[in-house]
């Protein structure tokens, strides 16, 4: 079975009765020990805790309720987001129940958008520090680091180095809240412990003169980063946690394009990893596709695939997608026209091109028998469309009116049914509004998009705008390859990810409008996915877990539900507890 907690967090989240050290104060003060008025008249006795509670005892739901009526009483949503940080740094198993339990009101709050702007006003929100901060300075001390975290047992960290955050660029220290979001939805929607958890911030400076001019910015005050002494940095950290941290899982969170290929490609052999941004991003996308063509009764293979936006989630898409073909063994340009393009900021991503990158060229198409061609030569969105009729349409630039209506209605003339993705995150950076886009297609094209948008009533039809939040699948692959023990993550588990997902989209979502399923159901969706990943990891022989492994059992034993336990005071030596 999966390795236990340490003590007496093992117990607890067992629900077994767990033998405590500390009372009084000092254990109300313990964010993932205190149950605050949940404590029995018992364990107030027997804990120091008489005259420090008032008399009523609640339960856990009744706790739930009255947090829900703090959180609701405010109307800010980022006084909603400090309201929630402050609750899990009191009660964390609260905090944690609560998300569960409502994840589809307080994702948006949590996460996208509300992150976005607890980002950029960190510093002036800040109330209290969590993870671990990374600065050039400690290049030699990143091992020591790590030995301060709150917790003993790490088993999967989530780490940013600021720079391109959401749509929103580089927040510098600002940054944290994603690896903190990303976690708690680990917890939250996934199941994961959080004592098993770190959000790590790469604080290597920023380049914002927004941050570097305000007298209270919190992070590194330096202009960022580059080249070698960056490189050595993030070698600094990677053999930090080989040695500190064996075996544990790195999650790399937005970081900007040529890094995240680069640290990906260097590091991914090396200790188990994986770029949310990237890969995370291609299977959620792929897994929508999926499930639209399962229901569509059509093949991904016949789809004509223009990705609008090639940085490190544009590629990321194009080269999951591109794996998804070839495990078929179909190629990834085909006679007729079916296959995947790229267009970047200065159009096509074609094979005549002199600027291109690396990654880019792996993408590059002929041009020469496409028609029509635009008189000027310029292979801008609306020419390329015009020229190559997708029947699918992936944003992920992060501009707002990237797809205008010219574009969209030239899709709409050349493709029935056309299914269009709006990626950029937060809402703010849509690249289009839904409503606009089933406006200009006459309600005929499938759209889902990166933020939370409301369902969009057209001539007497309600279309559902799903959601393809990253979600449904990095807490899945982080508690597959925690519980399978991988040696290494591949593309083949995210492939394995993009299907467990695609199987909760049901036709009758689908005929609504909807290719991914609702937020109230991740849970379920996380355990299915993480079930794919150990199972691709074990047949793959990338697991330390025996080929006749019961993945079942070990993922179950990885899944926490936030509960209390009951305790009695003793002996044991406790795990730090936060």
């Amino acid at each position: 079975m999966v390795r236990p907690l340490h003590p007496p967090l093992d117990r607890i989240a067992a629900g077994l009765p767990a033998e405590i050290r500390e009372s009084g104060a000092s254990l109300l003060g313990q964010r993932l020990l205190t149950k605050d008025l949940a404590f029995p008249a018992d364990e107030r006795a027997a804990f120091r805790l008489r005259g420090l509670l008032p008399a009523r005892v609640l339960t856990i739901e009744e706790q739930v309720e009255l947090e829900l009526e703090h959180i609701r009483r405010k109307r800010d949503p980022l006084e909603q987001y400090i309201g929630l940080a402050a609750l899990q740094d009191r009660n964390a198993t609260l905090f944690y129940r609560l998300l569960a339990e409502h994840l589809e009101e307080f994702l948006p709050i949590i996460y996208t958008p509300t992150v976005g702007r607890a980002c950029q006003e960190f510093s002036h929100i800040l109330r209290r520090t969590r993870g671990i901060w990374i600065t050039p300075d400690d290049i030699d001390h990143v091992a020591e680091a790590l030995r301060n975290s709150p917790f003993d047992d790490i088993r999967l960290i989530v780490v940013t180095d600021n720079e391109r955050i959401l749509g929103l660029g580089d927040q510098g220290a600002g940054g944290m809240p994603i690896p903190i979001g990303k976690l708690a939805l680990y917890t939250a929607a996934g199941g994961i412990h959080p004592a098993l958890t770190l959000p790590v911030s790469l604080d290597v400076g920023t380049d914002n003169e927004r941050l570097l001019a305000d007298p209270l910015y919190v992070g590194y005050r330096a202009p960022r980063l580059r080249g070698a002494a960056y490189d050595a940095l993030v070698e600094a950290f990677v053999t930090a946690v080989e040695r500190e941290l064996p075996g544990c899982v790195i999650q790399w969170e937005d970081f900007k394009q040529q890094n995240a290929l680069r640290i990906q490609e260097r590091y991914r052999d090396r200790v188990p990893s994986f770029n949310d941004d990237m890969q995370g991003t291609g299977a959620v996308v792929l897994g929508g596709l999926l499930a639209a063509m399962r229901h569509r009764r059509s093949a991904l293979a016949d789809q004509r695939i223009l990705v609008v936006g090639a940085g490190a989630a544009g590629i990321g898409i194009a080269r999951l997608i591109d794996r998804a073909l070839s495990a078929a063994a179909l190629d990834r340009h085909r006679p007729d026209g079916a296959g995947i393009a790229l267009v970047d900021s200065r159009g096509l991503v074609h094979a005549a091109r002199t600027d291109l990158d690396a990654a880019k060229r792996e993408f590059a198409i002929p041009v020469e028998g496409l028609s029509p061609r635009p008189a000027d030569g310029r292979w801008d969105l609306l020419a390329t469309v015009r020229a190559l009729r997708p029947t699918i349409l992936i944003a992920v630039t992060g501009v707002p009116g990237t797809l205008d209506e010219p574009v969209v209605r030239a899709l709409a003339t050349e493709v029935a049914d056309p299914i269009v993705l709006l990626l950029g995150n937060p809402t703010s950076a849509a690249e289009a509004v839904p409503g606009d886009v089933l406006r200009w297609t006459h309600g005929r094209a499938l759209v889902a998009t990166g933020s939370p948008f409301p369902p969009v009533e057209l001539d007497g039809q309600r279309h559902v705008v799903g959601q393809a939040n990253n979600v449904f699948v990095f807490p899945g692959v982080g508690i597959g390859a925690v519980a399978a023990e991988v040696i290494t993550i591949t593309d083949r588990m995210f492939l394995a990810a993009a299907e467990a997902l695609a199987g909760h989209v049901t036709a009758e979502q689908v005929a609504e409008g909807a290719i991914y399923p609702p937020v109230s159901e991740l849970r379920v969706v996380a355990r299915s996915v993480a079930m794919a990943v150990a199972r691709e990891a074990v047949a793959a022989g990338l697991s330390r877990l025996p080929a006749d492994a019961e993945i079942e059992a070990h993922v179950d034993a990885a899944i926490w539900w936030p509960a209390y336990a009951p305790y009695r005071a003793g002996g044991r030596r406790r795990a730090r507890a936060g």
